[in-house]
């Protein structure tokens, strides 16, 4: 499977583009966004940057992966637009 690792996202915020430093964990096959944590909980600001990551790129599925979990089943979050 086709891949990248530390896609740079710009940002266009009324015609000006900014590198703000976004900069997406890894994109699978161009259609999927995985985003990496290493947390005790999946707080709703790792879903928000998740969500923030899916506008700017015009993807759809994203996940999130925490692994600081006993069970990795049990760090897996999916989001979709």
């Amino acid at each position: 499977m086709p891949f990248e690792r530390q896609r740079p996202l710009p940002l266009e915020y009324k015609g000006i583009k900014l590198d703000c430093g976004y900069r997406i964990d890894i994109v699978v096959e161009n259609k999927v966004i995985l985003e990496l944590k290493c947390v005790d909980a999946i707080a709703p600001v790792h879903e928000a940057q998740l969500l923030i990551y899916l506008r700017l790129s015009g993807l759809k599925v994203g996940l999130i992966l925490n692994f600081y979990v006993a069970v990795m089943k049990d760090g897996i979050k999916r989001l979709v637009l």
